[in-house]
């Protein structure tokens, strides 16, 4: 079996956004020359997430929007009293995961009909990781 690691880092300019990594996840899938197995796609960061879903800007703001209505920026978290101010950075977190688990099948992603694999900030304007493992034949 091979397995192949690579990272990731993402920097964004705004608190929150939403990045389509698929080509660079497929690049890191070329250079493993595996063939058959799985991709392990993980933010190492507890205030961003890593999903699965469509490319499509009115989804996007779809899941922007439904997040800022179940985990809003709010004075009173108690996570605050620790001198943080991104309580909400990780509950988002929590609603969206922070990893995938991706099948790849003759050298290729095996999505579904328009999947693609998304890089969540949401406690941005510094730099984060993200790690990306390859395994396989």
């Amino acid at each position: 079996m091979k397995s192949h690691t690579e990272y990731l880092w993402f920097n964004t300019k705004k608190k929150r956004g939403y990045i389509n990594i698929t080509p660079q996840i497929e690049g890191i899938l070329k250079k493993s020359a595996v063939k058959e197995g799985l991709v392990l796609v993980s933010a190492m960061h507890i205030t961003a997430s890593i999903y699965i879903n469509d490319d499509e800007e009115g989804i996007i703001q779809d899941i922007d929007n439904w997040l800022q209505k179940l985990a809003p920026y709010r004075d009173e978290y108690l996570h605050h009293q620790s001198g943080e101010s991104n309580a909400d950075a990780h509950l988002k977190n929590l609603l969206m995961h922070h990893q995938v688990l991706v099948p790849v099948t003759k050298g290729r992603l095996d999505f579904g009909p328009w999947q693609q694999i998304f890089y969540a900030e949401f406690d941005g304007q510094r730099k984060k990781r993200v790690i990306v493992k390859v395994i396989g034949e």
